[in-house]
């Protein structure tokens, strides 16, 4: 894959600057980003991401990865919840903004970033680095017992991308999960792989963000294995 960057490396670059002029451009999802909700035993719970965390291709939270979250969530628990994500967001605007952020005690954290670190061309070794320098701040600001990864998702399916620069950055994006896991063992915490599908009737309009559906399944998967993981702390 590294022989075919170099070798379309012209043609990488153009389609590059076609994507990012002509994409669609749509807003964070509406709504709060900070609540409490549910009954049951308290749950403390923070979405920490990107544009996807920040529910970009749905209207509104409750329909994004926040809101479906913490109502499943709040089935059984009192869901006192915070969602701090932004679109654009890499590992070390991230990391800068959690330093900087009164974020207050949290038992769960769920993050999603590193798309734009792939996207943009940050180095492996750098988005390492920044990664675990998020954990390990969550761990000592916020007092997170548990921590999940999601998956860096498959670029290379993504409808928005043209070949070959979906070749590309699917194999980037590939390499960074696989880091991504790697970072989930070394810190304790749970790798959430990529197992949903990309169907383009689930992605948002600009075909780069997940839809309300897509977050459906996103939320849905999250919940099966955070409920399965409290259970057995019981």
């Amino acid at each position: 894959m590294r022989v075919l960057s170099v070798l379309f490396a012209p043609i990488l670059l153009a389609q590059g600057l076609w994507v990012g002029a002509r994409a669609l451009r749509l807003p964070e999802a509406a709504g709060a980003r900070t609540g409490q909700t549910g009954q049951g035993a308290p749950l403390r719970v923070l979405i920490v991401g990107d544009s996807s965390a920040a529910g970009v291709g749905a209207a509104t939270q409750s329909d994004a990865l926040s809101g479906q979250l913490v109502a499943l969530l709040a089935q059984n628990h009192t869901v006192s919840w915070r969602l701090s994500a932004k679109t654009g967001a890499t590992s070390v605007s991230m990391l800068k903004s959690l330093q900087e952020e009164d974020l207050g005690t949290f038992d769960i954290v769920v993050l999603a970033l590193g798309v734009n670190d792939v996207k943009n061309g940050v180095g492996l070794r750098a988005w390492k680095a920044n990664y675990s320098a998020i954990l390990d701040l969550l761990r000592l600001k916020c007092g997170v017992r548990h921590i999940y990864l999601s998956a860096v998702p498959p670029l290379g399916d993504f409808p928005l991308l043209p070949w070959p620069l979906n070749a590309v950055l699917g194999a980037r994006a590939r390499r960074f999960d696989a880091a991504l896991q790697e970072m989930a063992s070394d810190h304790n915490a749970c790798h959430l792989p990529f197992e949903l599908g990309l169907d383009p009737s689930d992605m948002a309009e600009d075909g780069f963000h997940p839809g309300p559906g897509l977050y459906t399944l996103w939320a849905e998967a999250i919940h099966t294995q955070l409920a399965r993981d409290l259970k057995s702390r019981e």
